[in-house]
């Protein structure tokens, strides 16, 4: 029901406006706007109240608006404050065509009284369009020889902006034939391709231009136009051929269908224009068309007949070339064709062996087997010469017979560099051209004892873990013998004779046969770090030959040590301290720092710290790799006044070790801190000098046991070479942890275990020790190496 009442009051006050505007007093005005087109919604075009002079605060009461003409509702106007805006965007596209003023009339209505007012707004063109062509490409054939100055239509280029934004030029690309011509017509430009210089569909067949249309905008807008020309062919053009005069050469006898030659000619026209037809000539012997034909399409020039040197040793042949044009043009040739005389018998070469064994120690000279060729032709073609295979220590020597030979030895014979000879047997015979036969001598090369076992290297490097399992194999040798059979046949032994270390090689046996080393006993890395010995291998020749190689053996740590906690100090087997810190600390206060130590080196001391249990986490933080124990925010007057900290000390072996410590945090307030300070001061003055007391002698002993492996690497350094010396080295580092590092350096490579402190660019290298570090040597001051040079010892610390 509201809503068809609401209807009935619209219509009468329609109805009322109609009778008001039809018969009542009017007053009205005219004003005029302009806006250019595709102006963003809700933009003002004007202010009409005040433009009429209304009164803007009349507006809502008068019921101020647009009746007639906002076509689409391009323009509203503001009750509130009499603007006309943009309500929806123009596009003058869209609402007029051509050059001329695009404009909407509107009227805008007041009431008490009735005031009407037309309102012109004027849209006005921007540059928003590019010129387009109807199609993208267009396409002509023009003949060559085509008369300079014909002319041919283009597409014309299409803009929907109005003047002076539409299209007001073209452009052609870069070319030496064409030009464009632009015409006017009915206010539009045409425009046209131009022939300016004649073309040759042999010099070129097609032609890629681009028109480019250019409208009036700054800048300027553009469209394109890819234009092909297809250049048609006449025939205007001879065929030539490849050649004035062909000469070939043919042995007689040759077979029925073989191909002689080729000829070719060719035509720059195309099309039927260039089709060429081959014929020869028809004054020519009748022996020549007996005996060779010419194929009219290929060219082809093949054997008919039966090809005899003796009866003619020359044929010239007269060849054309004719083309299908109309009218056709023909060329002319010749082919000279020389018949050659063959050699057709190959020489035979008897062969009588001697024996196809020959010891590798036989003397240069001696003979091997003889050899004697005979050829059935005679002359030049009978002609005999005869030669082994290159590069062998073998050679040929003529007898005091024609067409005899000896094979004899040139040479030392090695059977390890070469075990077996195929010697080939080249004889050939001086004809045109050259037939040749070949006969092979398969000789086999005896061995004798003359190398003996050889290692892969002088020096052997052995990686052990200590407590290995005692009888357990360690390591293996192998040498190799260049020999065969009872010469190669290796057994091995350990060499305990005088100057080896007895003490060490008596609780090592080698398997003779495979070469595997056991352990007897058991090492302890902390007892002994690297030890060497001798191995020496003896082959079963007649004299035997032997040779030995050295192996030095490195002890390797096994994470065999828990960590010992120094702060806070042990007692009653557990570590434990009490903390007093102020209540007004802020975040990040040092409380107190963990210290521990691990008697191993590389992984397996290094140590990590964590909290295995805190009476409040929000309260500390606790460094993993230092220890440090530092508050995460400052107290508050809820927080607890005493705070437990269990702290787990554990290394990063594979199977990892750890110790605990307690650490009692009381939180006092900073009065009190200060009056116990003195107390707390004399007491841990008195821990800190027994933790300095236990320190010392740690460092002490570990400096002990540096010096005495530098001076046992320096003395292993002076008794072998540089390039084979293995370097030896123990550092010492404390932060918060004591920390170790190894080093063990073979040739060009270093070993190293390391603790917290390793180096970053460091690699684990795999195999036997999963922590031990290769670090490129760099061998310069201060790499921590130990060399031997002349005697004279560097040693560079960390």
């Amino acid at each position: 029901m509201d809503e068809q009442r609401r209807r009935w009051e619209n219509w009468w006050i329609a109805l009322f406006v109609y009778f008001l505007l039809c018969f009542g007093p009017q007053v009205s005005a005219q004003i005029r706007y302009t806006v250019p087109e595709e102006m963003k919604e809700g933009s003002v075009v004007g202010n009409i109240a005040k433009d009429l002079g209304l009164d803007v605060s009349t507006l809502v009461d008068r019921r101020f608006r647009i009746v007639s003409g906002s076509k689409d509702a391009f323009f509203q106007v503001n009750q509130n404050n009499g603007e006309l805006y943009i309500h929806k965007s123009v596009d003058r596209e869209e609402l007029c065509e051509g050059n001329g003023a695009c404009v909407l009339n509107l009227k805008t209505a007041v009431e008490n009284p009735l005031e009407i007012h037309n309102v012109a707004v004027e849209i006005t063109d921007i540059n928003d369009n590019h010129p387009s062509f109807s199609e993208q490409s267009q396409h002509f054939e023009i003949a060559e020889h085509t008369p300079i100055g014909t002319s041919f239509q283009l597409h014309a280029a299409r803009d929907q902006d109005a003047s002076p934004y539409s299209v007001r030029l073209y452009k052609l690309s870069q070319n030496e034939n064409f030009e464009i011509d632009i015409r006017n017509s009915d206010e539009e430009k045409i425009p046209f391709l131009v022939l300016k210089k004649p073309i040759d569909r042999e010099h070129k067949s097609e032609h890629l231009l681009i028109l480019k249309a250019l409208d009036g905008g700054n800048p300027p807008k553009s469209g394109n136009l890819s234009i092909n020309v297809t250049v048609l062919d006449i025939n205007d053009n001879r065929p030539v051929f490849s050649q004035d005069t062909y000469s070939v050469s043919l042995q007689e006898n040759a077979k029925v269908g073989t191909t002689v030659i080729k000829i070719t000619a060719t035509d720059r026209d195309e099309g039927s224009n260039s089709e060429i037809e081959y014929s020869l000539g028809k004054t020519l012997k009748r022996k020549v068309y007996d005996v060779f034909q010419l194929d009219r399409i290929t060219g082809e020039i093949t054997v008919k007949g039966e090809v005899d040197f003796e009866e003619t040793d020359v044929y010239k042949l007269d060849v054309q070339a004719i083309d299908k044009g109309q009218p056709p043009f023909s060329a002319q040739g010749r082919v000279i064709i020389k018949i050659q005389d063959i050699n057709d018998n190959e020489p035979e070469i008897e062969l009588t062996s001697l024996s196809n064994i020959v010891a590798e120690d036989s003397t240069p000279g001696t003979v091997i087997a003889l050899i004697s060729v005979t050829d059935k032709d005679s002359g030049v073609n009978g002609k005999v010469v005869c030669s082994p295979t290159k590069n062998v220590p073998f050679e040929l020597k003529p007898s005091f017979q024609d067409n005899m030979y000896s094979l004899v030895t040139k040479g030392r014979l090695d059977r390890e560099l070469v075990p077996h000879y195929d010697i080939t047997i080249t004889a050939t015979d001086l004809g045109q051209p050259a037939l040749s036969s070949i006969k092979t001598l398969s000789i086999k090369v005896a061995d004798v004892n003359d190398n003996q076992p050889e290692f892969s290297s002088n020096f052997l490097e052995l990686y052990i873990f200590e407590n290995n399992a005692p009888g357990a194999s360690i390591f293996s040798v192998r040498a190799s013998d260049k020999d065969v059979n009872e010469n190669a046949l290796i057994s091995y032994q350990i060499n305990r004779g005088v100057g080896t270390q007895n003490w060490i090689t008596s609780s090592l046996n080698i398997n003779q046969e495979t070469g595997v080393i056991h352990s007897l006993k058991s090492f302890d890395f902390e007892g002994i770090k690297t030890f060497q010995f001798h191995v020496l291998a003896t082959d079963s020749g007649s004299p035997s030959l032997s040779s030995n190689v050295t192996v030095n053996v490195f002890i390797l740590d096994q994470n065999d040590n828990v960590p010992v906690i120094l702060y806070p100090v042990s007692a009653n087997g557990s570590a434990e301290g009490v903390e007093e810190i102020p209540r007004n600390v802020n975040a990040g206060h040092l409380v107190t720092k963990v210290r521990a130590y691990d008697a191993d080196i590389g992984y397996n001391g290094w140590l990590l710290f964590s909290l295995q249990e805190v009476s409040d986490h929000s309260l500390f933080g606790l460094d993993r790799y230092t220890g440090q124990i530092r508050t995460l925010r400052s107290f508050t007057e809820t927080d607890e006044a005493q705070h437990k900290l269990v702290i787990l000390v554990k290394d990063n072996g594979n199977v990892s070790l750890s110790a605990t410590a307690t650490v009692i945090v009381k939180v006092v307030e900073p009065k009190e801190a200060f009056a116990a300070s003195d107390v707390k001061n004399t007491v841990k003055d008195e821990e800190e000098n027994n933790m300095t007391f236990y320190l010392m002698i740690t460092l002490g002993s570990v400096s002990v046991l540096f010096v005495i492996s530098i001076i046992v690497l320096v003395v292993m350094q002076c008794s072998k070479s540089t390039d084979y010396s293995s370097k030896y080295l123990q550092d010492t580092n404390y932060d918060g942890t004591l920390c170790h590092s190894i080093q063990y350096r073979s040739g060009d490579k270093r070993y190293m275990l390391v603790g917290p402190r390793m180096s970053i660019g460091s690699t684990i290298v795999p195999g036997s020790n999963g922590n031990t570090l290769v670090i490129p040597d760099r061998r310069r001051r201060g790499s921590g190496e130990v060399r031997c040079d002349n005697n004279i010892f560097y040693i560079v610390f960390f």
